[in-house]
């Protein structure tokens, strides 16, 4: 794409997918208005950089959709002052995304091309503050303490608190769970060290999380 059919790419992405979808936060439609999407897809997908379309990344495992990718950055509420976990790195496009919303993001796959791949790209766009890691964190991740914000980027056939024990108090973890062709996706804020409120948001179908690796930091 040239500079200006992305430009015009990116505004109807805005204006016919996600606010339709009721993405209404400002900071949210800013930061996906500006986030280079096409820089992520694979090789030769630019074409479908920003369709209403999940793309195919590798290990069968697919970018979610930008109205899906909306709804899971307006649900979490980043703020500037938050640490946010990614279980999923994938293109690293959200990981991007939120970046721009947060203090710091950290970032797991179990893939390390997906985390490599990422890594290049948060380089060629200056982005500073994103921790990346390979590892399975498929039953939780507490190595850096807690989280404002957890995103699960895939999704998974049931729920576990794995993850939820990783939240700071007041944290919001965005997660879909159940088994196709119906899944269901929840935001489980913590209230105090022992309550969590749980909200249903929406309806989908992702695949799931997998695999089993030991740690690898990357450092940018």
């Amino acid at each position: 794409m040239h500079a200006y059919d992305q430009e015009q790419a990116r505004f109807n992405m805005i204006e016919q997918q996600i606010r339709p979808w009721d993405v209404l936060d400002q900071q949210v439609l800013d930061t996906m208005a500006n986030m280079p999407r096409d820089l992520f897809v694979p090789e030769g997908l630019q074409y479908l950089a920003y369709a209403d379309t999940e793309i195919p990344i590798g290990h069968g495992h697919h970018m979610m959709a930008p109205k899906i990718e909306a709804r899971l950055l307006q649900a979490l509420a980043i703020r500037p002052t938050d640490t946010v976990l990614e279980i999923g790195t994938g293109s690293g496009y959200l990981s991007a995304c939120m970046s721009q919303l947060a203090k710091q993001v950290h970032s797991v796959d179990i893939h390390d091309d997906f985390s490599l791949r990422a890594q290049s790209h948060f380089k060629q766009l200056g982005l500073d503050n994103i921790i990346l890691y390979q590892e399975d964190a498929s039953q939780g991740w507490g190595n850096e303490g807690r989280y404002d914000a957890i995103a699960i980027t895939a999704s998974m056939p049931e729920y576990h608190q794995g993850f939820e024990q990783s939240l700071a108090i007041g944290g919001r973890l965005f997660v879909i769970t159940g088994l196709a062709p119906v899944m269901e996706a929840t935001l489980i804020t913590r209230l105090n060290e022992n309550d969590f409120a749980r909200q249903f948001l929406f309806e989908t179908c992702i695949e799931a999380l997998d695999g089993l690796l030991p740690a690898r930091q990357f450092t940018l």
